[in-house]
């Protein structure tokens, strides 16, 4: 065993002895279709603001208990608006309705959930655990169990992304072992779904995030998905042909000038796009480099080309871990943050941004999309006092920083595969504590 070997092995043996504790989750952020609520999860809290009646929502479930109780991995709405699901590492996803803000359904996960996603016809909610096995529960108030059913896996490989195709018709599932999975969504999908339709494959690391965009002329629509490998790929996702790579790492000057960084250092953590892909937003996750901000690219959807457009620049200290839009794609909606920080005073840190003028991308050069001042955010200072919590913006300076790089290191923890010698691997089994026993 070599010395590169054995020291590689010590820092796999102290994150696995560390456990759980402390375990860092990245802020969270989503946008009502219509923009009439935005969202954000900063550990187990869920925080979010009516931006019509101009105030904070106060959720409480079923049971009168407050939101979650650990962290949250995944938030969104459905298609409709009318519903929102949060789920996370409580083994709870939770489904509540926006008119109240109730959680009208409650269910229990055998392991903690990755993804998320409510079906078009707000008919079902489908999640993902970190084994990789998609589950789903009908929503119809005759049909509701607190249990999920399996409808599909990719056994043994966390899915970190989970959505439904506009038209209903397929659900996409993406993870860490570089592959997007598009699966045809049945009619009875309690009974599983079955028929794979297609694979896109192309991803030299891990897939992190995908974003459907599609026009009248092109009603099946497009799929757009990055990941570790500092890329943004459009797909034609009913074939699993790939179209376009925009290399947004490269592109951005972010990489060293010998380019071998390793995964996860300058990781595509979130896409978002305007249905018609006129704006796709692109939010990297490195905390030293040419970028500070957030990429725009464009799409142009008949040559099938993804090219950049813009770098809309903020302050260093700020990285976006999640990006969110409504369907006008007016304004882009950013957090930064995470919760269970080593050494921080707060427990919870996010920061909320807003870039508009958006509209005017990507052919008027007199209107730059420019990143809004607190007091020119939609919501106002309502607003981020909902979203960000009680931190002080003096505090949230000065840690953000530290917030980006704990929620890369989360994240090259958790979705670049370890790797172990062959006498590592036999010691691993042997102290197994889940050995089937002789019979």
């Amino acid at each position: 065993m070599n010395l590169c070997q054995t020291m590689e092995e010590t820092l796999i043996d102290e994150a696995e002895n560390n456990g759980r504790d402390g375990e860092v989750a990245p802020a969270l952020i989503a946008v009502h279709p219509l923009e009439k609520f935005v969202a954000v999860a900063i550990g187990s809290e869920l925080r979010v603001f009516d931006l019509e009646r101009g105030f904070g929502i106060n959720l409480l479930d079923d049971s009168g208990a407050s939101q979650h109780s650990d962290s949250i991995r995944t938030i969104g709405f459905s298609a409709s608006g009318k519903l929102f699901a949060s789920a996370g590492d409580d083994k709870l996803v939770k489904v509540w309705s926006t008119d109240s803000w109730q959680c009208i359904h409650k269910v229990f996960s055998e392991k903690r959930v990755s993804a998320a996603a409510i079906s078009c016809d707000d008919h079902f909610v489908s999640f993902a655990d970190k084994f990789g096995i998609v589950w789903i529960v009908s929503l119809k108030e005759n049909e509701r169990s607190d249990k999920g059913t399996q409808i599909l896996a990719h056994y043994c490989s966390i899915i970190t992304s989970l959505e439904f195709s506009p038209d209903g018709k397929f659900i996409l599932s993406a993870d860490r072992d570089f592959k997007i999975r598009v699966t045809v969504f049945p009619k009875k999908p309690l009974s599983g779904a079955h028929e794979i339709q297609s694979y896109c494959l192309g991803h030299t690391e891990f897939v992190s995030c995908v974003s459907f965009i599609g026009t009248s002329e092109y009603p099946q629509g497009f799929l757009l998905s990055g990941g570790g490998d500092s890329t943004v790929r459009l797909w034609d996702f009913t074939s699993g042909t790939l179209l376009d790579t925009c290399e947004v790492g490269a592109q951005a000057g972010i990489l060293g000038s010998n380019g071998d960084e390793g995964p996860c250092c300058h990781a595509v953590t979130d896409i978002c796009a305007s249905p018609d892909g006129s704006l796709v937003a692109v939010a990297i996750q490195r905390q030293v480099s040419n970028l500070h901000g957030v990429m725009l690219l464009t799409c142009d959807l008949p040559s099938r080309r993804l090219s950049v457009s813009k770098v809309v620049t903020m302050q260093e200290t700020f990285i976006p871990s999640s990006l969110g839009i409504s369907v006008s794609g007016e304004n882009l909606w950013m957090v930064s943050g995470a919760s269970n920080l080593p050494g921080s005073v707060s427990s919870a840190l996010a920061r909320v941004k807003v870039i508009s003028r958006l509209e005017q991308m990507p052919d008027s050069s007199e209107l730059e999309p420019a990143v809004l001042e607190d007091n020119e955010v939609p919501g106002g200072t309502k607003l981020l006092e909902t979203l960000q919590g009680s931190a002080s913006i003096a505090q949230e300076e000065e840690t953000l920083a530290a917030a980006a790089e704990a929620v890369k290191t989360a994240m090259r923890n958790l979705l670049i595969k370890r790797q172990y010698s062959v006498e590592k691997r036999e010691l691993r089994k042997k102290s197994r504590n889940d050995r089937k026993l002789k019979q």
